[in-house]
């Protein structure tokens, strides 16, 4: 061989060489261009902040490697943002369906039950338009009242149907007394009226239909007034679970499992399975929590819909009010002698005069069919929604799953493990709940979080409210405390035993009637009275002392000698006339 031709071999030998060379180093040092690119991609902050190279950092918080790394300081602070951002928007876009399945349903009973309010009010009126003319400009407000409390009462307002047919009676004893006890009066003076409006729960003019109303219209209200509570109680639920907050160790686990793996330039790999349950399920420990009380929820709201479920009860009770209130004008009519008698020594004599006119009975073909199912339909989306709500039982159980569906390794041969690219994950897998965090090896959770703990609290609460329980304090076990809750009374038109005025209003579905809630309170001890003893017969009315005005009305002085003066003497009357 020449020397020539040697030299020429050597030559191309040494240019291999030195590519080959260069080749290696560029594998050694790679850049970080695909890190920067996912970077600018997700939107996670300034190009500025990723370097065009690995290199040596000392300061990372997270993500330490121990080798050359594409990540900053200001990087991990960057992606620490990202990911709680990113994991609370995954939650929300799977709770998206179910808080507005809830709140959809809400909106449509409420509708529905408006437009039964409406039709079953103007029917009721209908009665003073054809039978009670002299009392029907002046009753017309009472009855939409009447109508309106109501409407409040089933869409979950924090009132009682005894209170509001009290008070429906209340204000039509001075416009029965007036316009068809002793039409011939002149007007009635505004004391006298109040007097009139006072006193009537003793004097007792309507006979036993005030109550048999409102027992009627309790019993087949309470299921639509809890059922529109419990819809309230659930969007309180979705709207409190949406803004939950990611505790730091949370939100650092998470740029392991997401975002250590870019500082290696490996964007493309994924966490492994049971890596992300435990990520998961450590950041949502305090979400679990929820899972039973949640299950017993949709529990109670299956029973609530089978309890509305069954005949038109709800529409026939309404309907039903108009034959009520004639009933009970009819029997004031029947007794206007002696009611007048008593009327007269208690609130003080008037001008007599006029003629009364003839008791008007109503007959039964005043009373138009209940509507049908379709008119209203309430059953048919009934149905629906808790065949919709059933899917969602397990919600708060399954939540770090499905969060980890769209994180999981797709071909399973390789993935993340939080430090390096495995076969397949070896840790610990733990279930669900604070307790069993603390065998989590992934992070670390130092107990519940406040609002989270506060709202199980209530939604147990309320399940065992509505099952008629008394509701015990939770405590926390080992996790930290959460907040307790203290009892608080039952509303026997919950369902519960024992009597109360109401609970708490619940937040989320509020009434959209036109007129504003008011404030009641009842005299208890009176009501229960009436409950338990108040029996009335046509021939006799049983009176009590009555409740008297403030100072500085007609009947605040003197009254209640006076009516046990009255009672005397008619006790006396009926026994002479006996003999």
């Amino acid at each position: 061989m020449s020397r020539g031709i040697f030299s020429r071999v050597v030559f191309w030998w040494i240019l291999v060489a030195v590519a080959l060379l260069t080749e290696v180093s560029s594998l050694r040092t790679p850049s970080c261009h695909e890190v920067k690119t996912a970077f600018q991609l997700r939107h996670i902050g300034p190009l500025k902040w990723v370097p065009e190279t690995p290199g040596t950092v000392m300061d990372l918080q997270v993500c330490k490697n121990g080798g050359p790394t594409c990540c900053t300081r200001k990087m991990e602070e960057s992606y620490q943002a990202a990911v709680r951002r990113e994991a609370l928007q995954h939650i929300r876009s799977y709770s998206f369906e179910l808080k507005y399945l809830i709140m959809g349903h809400a909106t449509t009973l409420q509708d529905t039950f408006q437009s039964l309010i409406s039709f079953t009010r103007n029917h009721t009126s209908s009665l003073f338009d054809s039978a009670y003319k002299a009392l029907a400009r002046e009753a017309r407000a009472h009855v939409t009242e009447l109508f309106t409390d109501l409407a409040h009462y089933i869409l979950g307002a924090n009132s009682t149907v005894e209170s509001a047919v009290q008070r429906f009676y209340d204000n039509l004893f001075p416009l029965v007394y007036n316009r068809l006890i002793n039409p011939g009066i002149t007007e009635l003076s505004p004391q006298r009226s109040e007097c009139l409006r006072m006193t009537r729960q003793d004097v007792n003019p309507f006979g036993p239909h005030p109550h048999a109303l409102a027992q009627d219209l309790a019993r087949s209200l309470r299921a639509g007034h809890a059922f529109s509570r419990a819809l309230s109680m659930g969007a309180e639920v979705m709207n409190k679970t949406e803004n939950m907050t990611l505790t730091r160790e949370c939100g650092r686990a998470l740029v392991r499992m997401q975002y250590c793996s870019h500082c290696q330039g490996l964007t493309l790999i994924k966490p492994c399975a049971g890596y992300c349950l435990n990520v998961m399920r450590g950041c949502l420990a305090s979400l679990s929590e929820l899972d039973q009380p949640w299950r017993s929820y949709i529990a109670t709201l299956e029973d609530l819909t089978n309890a509305m479920a069954g005949a038109h009860d709800l529409e026939l009770s309404l309907l039903g009010i108009r034959n009520q209130i004639n009933d009970a004008i009819l029997y004031t009519q029947l007794h206007g002698p002696r009611l007048t008698a008593i009327v007269d020594k208690v609130c003080g004599s008037s001008a007599e005069g006029g003629v009364r006119p003839s008791p008007v009975v109503m007959t039964s073909s005043d009373t138009p069919e209940p509507p049908a199912e379709g008119q209203y339909g309430h059953m048919a989306h009934l149905r629906e929604f808790m065949s919709y709500m059933q899917r969602y039982k397990s919600f708060f159980a399954t939540l770090p799953e499905i969060l980890c569906e769209g994180e999981m390794v797709q071909d399973g041969f390789t993935c993340w493990s939080g430090e390096d690219v495995v076969e397949s994950y070896t840790g610990r897998l733990v279930g669900n709940g604070i307790l069993a965090q603390k065998q989590n090896p992934e992070m670390k959770v130092r107990g519940p979080d406040p609002m989270l703990s506060e709202l199980k609290e209530r939604l147990e609460h309320f399940n065992q409210k509505l099952h008629g329980r008394t509701p015990r304090p939770r405590v926390w076990a080992e996790a930290g405390s959460g907040t307790q809750e203290g009892s608080a009374d039952c509303d026997d038109e919950d369902g519960c035993q024992g009597s109360g005025d109401g609970s708490r209003v619940e937040s989320g579905v509020v009434p959209r009637i036109g007129k504003k809630e008011k404030s009641e309170q009842p005299d208890r001890e009176t009501s229960r009275g009436r409950e338990k003893g108040e029996e009335t017969t046509q021939r006799t009315t049983t009176l009590r002392t009555p409740k008297l005005a403030a100072k500085g009305t007609a009947c605040s002085h003197g009254a209640s000698p006076l009516l046990l003066g009255v009672l005397f003497l008619s006790a006396l009357e009926r026994q002479l006339h006996l003999l």
